[in-house]
């Protein structure tokens, strides 16, 4: 079992290209299971049946654990015996006709387009780290992009003339992201003004946005960036990192954009929602983040 379970966790980086915290969550969440089957007597997950499996889920709910958890446990474990049949290692699944708890949805906090504009304001672009605060904000709102995948954006992957980006989002999935143009001018007037300052010394391996190092930025670098603007515009709402993402999805639709092409532009991997979208025409997108964006 020791060795199928690596197999698993190698399944889970190089198949499903998962990120280090995803694999590590669902690693933990079937060792988890798999002890629990040793405690109560079980040889193997092959032997455990629908009512094992309703226990664990019991168990965990009883000791408080939420239900985005508990309902993420159950996924792993679902997944792990999607991994034992595709290796042939067994043929049952008793997760088969388990529901995953309703989990609560809470209405994300947005901001508003006159917000974002105040929050534009506060970099002062008469100096150069204000030059890339300014592209950097003007870059997360005008593409709806994960934090991540800001900070891990390449130079290579602005395309001017295209006026897209190119962007490796969750499990490296691949899309291509209409931008507006003053996010662009921002992101231009940054690398001809700024970056090649702060790359000085060539740690940058083609990221766009530096730090003050020379690398990369890192997350609690940027959120510090955002909090002092947040102040200083006197915006006391709660924001946190997928606040600009929120706004951009919401400024989109309701100025009438189709949510397919906004689930598009946000890479969402929900198979069971977006599947139908991922085949959109690309010129299709373009106009529709042209003439409802904001910004554009």
């Amino acid at each position: 079992m020791d060795q199928i379970f690596r197999q698993y966790q190698s399944y889970l980086s190089f198949e499903q290209n998962l990120s280090a915290h995803s694999v590590d969550a669902y690693t933990r969440d079937v060792l988890r299971y798999l002890n629990y089957l040793k405690r109560i007597g079980v040889p193997s997950p092959e032997k455990a049946s629908a009512k094992h499996v309703s226990r664990l889920i019991r168990l965990l709910s009883e000791m408080g654990l939420s239900s985005s958890t508990v309902a993420r446990n159950i996924s792993a474990i679902r997944g792990f015996y999607r991994f034992l049949n595709g290796e042939n290692i067994t043929d049952v699944d008793p997760t088969q006709n388990i529901d995953r708890p309703k989990t609560a949805r809470h209405l994300p906090s947005v901001l508003t387009y006159d917000e974002i504009k105040k929050i534009f304001s506060v970099p002062n672009t008469r100096t150069a780290l204000g030059i890339r605060n300014r592209a950097m904000l003007e870059t997360l709102y005008a593409s709806g992009l994960r934090i991540s995948e800001l900070l891990n954006l390449e130079q290579a992957h602005v395309y001017f003339d295209q006026q897209v980006i190119r962007v490796f989002g969750k499990g490296r999935k691949e899309r291509l992201i209409p931008i507006s143009v003053p996010a662009l001018k921002w992101i231009r007037r940054y690398q001809n003004e700024v970056r090649p300052s702060l790359d000085k010394k060539g740690k940058s391996q083609g990221v766009l946005f530096l730090s003050v190092r020379g690398t990369a930025m890192s997350r609690m670098g940027f959120w510090k960036i955002l909090n002092a603007c947040l102040k200083e515009a006197g915006i006391r709402k709660e924001i946190h990192p997928h606040t600009f993402r929120h706004s951009f999805a919401t400024h989109l639709l309701e100025n009438g954009a189709d949510l397919r092409a906004v689930q598009e532009m946000l890479g969402h991997a929900d198979i069971s929602t977006t599947q139908i979208y991922t085949h959109l025409d690309r010129k299709f997108l373009q106009e529709e983040y042209k003439t409802f964006h904001p910004r554009a």
